[in-house]
């Protein structure tokens, strides 16, 4: 998707009510932030329709692993700071009070040994009393396989269907999303492959706590997910 579907995201996703979830995220920084700073990074923040709400509030910087999407949210917001890297990997400078990885971005690492990398860097890169939120994929337990998925655009010059059915591969989410998408210019048949990591909420709390850091798990979270937070002592 973030290579050749990077244009089509924001449409694609339109159901998602990004100012209701950023509203969620102030108030749970709100009760559980510890740290007296209010500098921001989104981990894996796309186009930037998360921080189209946070900067109003905090210094928000975004990282993101695909340059494609990065594009579109350096365009849209060229006084925020924009980062490429890997959540598992990356390196910055600074230090930072709040940390959010959301929409499930972190089921894009799919092992569970990579999983847990990437909560340990982002832990490593709060404040003391910083807080990390995390939206987690789908457990194991309540993915279901066999379900056929279906999502669409209807706007006058912009029509998208999306198909898909849902499989898994050992400790894996697969995907095979079949696009149709038709422009006044053309129509276009896009086949996009996509894997997410299947863990239990307990390996979650486990890589937190193993991360140095005191872990709570909202259950109800932006889209009935969940949402794990974790506190730097």
């Amino acid at each position: 998707m973030y290579r050749q579907l990077a244009n089509y995201y924001d449409e694609i996703y339109h159901f998602k009510n990004y100012q209701k979830e950023a509203e969620k995220i102030e108030s749970l920084i709100q009760q559980h932030k510890k740290s007296p700073g209010n500098h921001l990074l989104d981990v894996a923040c796309g186009t930037g329709n998360h921080i189209t709400y946070l900067k109003r509030h905090y210094s928000v910087e975004g990282l993101d692993f695909s340059p494609e999407m990065l594009k579109i949210a350096r365009k849209k917001y060229p006084d925020v700071a924009f980062h490429r890297g890997d959540m598992t990997s990356f390196k910055l400078n600074n230090r930072f009070d709040i940390i959010t990885c959301l929409f499930s971005a972190i089921g894009h690492v799919k092992t569970k040994a990579r999983m847990r990398k990437a909560v340990r860097n982002m832990a490593d890169h709060l404040q003391p009393g910083g807080l990390m939120i995390l939206e987690p994929w789908i457990t194991p337990a309540n993915f279901q396989k066999g379900l056929v998925g279906f999502n669409y655009v209807d706007k006058p010059n912009l029509k998208i269907a999306r198909i898909n059915i849902s499989k898994v591969r050992g400790p894996v989410s697969a995907f095979e999303y079949h696009y149709l998408i038709g422009t006044p210019s053309k129509v276009q048949y896009i086949i996009d492959k996509e894997s997410m990591g299947l863990w239990t909420r307990g390996e979650h709390l486990e890589a937190f706590r193993d991360a140095g850091l005191k872990v709570s798990f909202d259950s109800e979270g932006l889209m009935g997910r969940g949402l794990y937070l974790g506190v730097k002592p």
